[in-house]
């Protein structure tokens, strides 16, 4: 299978998927749709059983950021970067996948398998079946994928089963996979956290937009906002006000109790906090903050604030705010495009060096 039939199966899937981005019935007439359609709708539908935070609106959340990938002309530009194998080479690349948000790991699978390599998956218990349907459907739109993707449920054991590895997970478990995995090239990523930067000049529409980069996945992503910088004397409860639309998480069980066990802490202990019913926010000098928890910092000199970052940029994943470098807009960060790799490291350049 040469690139440009990788690139034509990965359009091809984006077609189907892009049916199942909202609610609302939007049935195509891809060919796909006899065999896979009502499966991968009850897919959607049902992912919560298994992970109550898959919620079938994050599922199809999760859908439109991989459909946003899928179009012709940014997987050619998107490749056009870098040297890649014309055709399917023998490199068997592992790849261990989170479960924080649903088909987390799906971009890490694009980038193998457009590379040409073989792939070969270690899924999270916590995400064990969207990832599987869609390598039936590549299987499907393409049968030589079906040498090219394979998963494991035991442990990845060494040089007999992959030839480079790709692993993401927490702090603690990024030191055992360094130590294990040393050997072979390999890409380890570690817990990260996102932050805004505020002015006080914002609009409503973007404090509102805002809300979207910290509710969506109910915050478990590391592009999900963790902690506000805003400026000295800024009323930070204006943004409890604005983000009222975001309620509907509280109706969330899960979501809920953390909700409640934070607050349950805080009055206890006598925290200082704001509470609207579904979020507590709380000064803090930290960034990582608990589910249901925003943190949030005043500053005077937003130049100290850009300098921290910098210093610390290996804990941040991505910075949303106006008018800073590198800063993504308001309501995107969990829309990263095909070249906003995951801790800043170049999964294709990578890839790419296996050849």
């Amino acid at each position: 299978m040469n690139i440009s039939e990788r690139i034509e199966a990965f359009v091809s899937l984006g077609q189907f998927l892009e049916q199942f981005e909202t609610a609302k019935t939007n049935k195509s007439n891809h060919h796909l749709n006899e065999r896979f359609y009502i499966g991968f709708n009850n897919l959607i539908e049902n992912a919560h059983i298994e992970n109550a935070w898959f919620t079938p609106d994050h599922v199809r959340a999760s859908i439109q950021g991989i459909c946003s990938f899928l179009e012709k002309k940014k997987l050619k530009g998107w490749t056009n970067h870098y040297q890649i194998a014309e055709k399917t080479t023998d490199k068997r690349v592992a790849v261990i996948m989170a479960g924080n948000i649903p088909m987390v790991g799906f971009h890490d699978m694009l980038c193998v398998l457009i590379s040409g390599h073989q792939f070969i998956g270690k899924l999270s218990s916590k995400d064990n079946r969207l990832l599987n349907f869609i390598a039936e459907l590549l299987r499907e739109l393409n049968p030589e994928f079906g040498n090219l993707i394979s998963f494991k449920n035991e442990q990845l054991s060494g040089q007999k089963d992959f030839d480079a590895i790709i692993a993401t997970g927490s702090n603690n478990s990024a030191r055992y996979f360094e130590a294990y995995f040393s050997k072979y090239p390999h890409i380890i990523r570690r817990n990260r956290n996102s932050v805004a930067i505020l002015t006080g000049k914002e609009s409503k529409d973007e404090l509102f937009k805002l809300g979207q980069d910290v509710f969506l996945y109910f915050g478990l992503g590391c592009r999900n906002v963790s902690k506000l910088y805003v400026p000295e004397n800024y009323d930070i409860t204006q943004v409890l006000d604005v983000w009222q639309d975001y309620a509907s998480s509280a109706d969330h069980n899960k979501y809920a109790n953390n909700h409640d066990y934070q607050r349950s802490l805080y009055l206890m202990n006598a925290v200082k906090h704001y509470d609207n019913g579904f979020l507590l926010l709380k000064e803090d000098m930290a960034i990582a903050s608990p589910i249901s928890v925003l943190y949030y910092e005043h500053y005077q000199d937003i130049d100290r604030i850009k300098q921290e970052l910098k210093a610390n940029e290996e804990n941040i994943q991505c910075i949303v705010g106006n008018d800073f470098e590198n800063a993504i807009p308001f309501g995107k960060a969990q829309q990263p495009d095909l070249n906003d790799y995951a801790d800043n490291v170049d999964t294709m350049a990578f890839l790419s060096q296996l050849n």
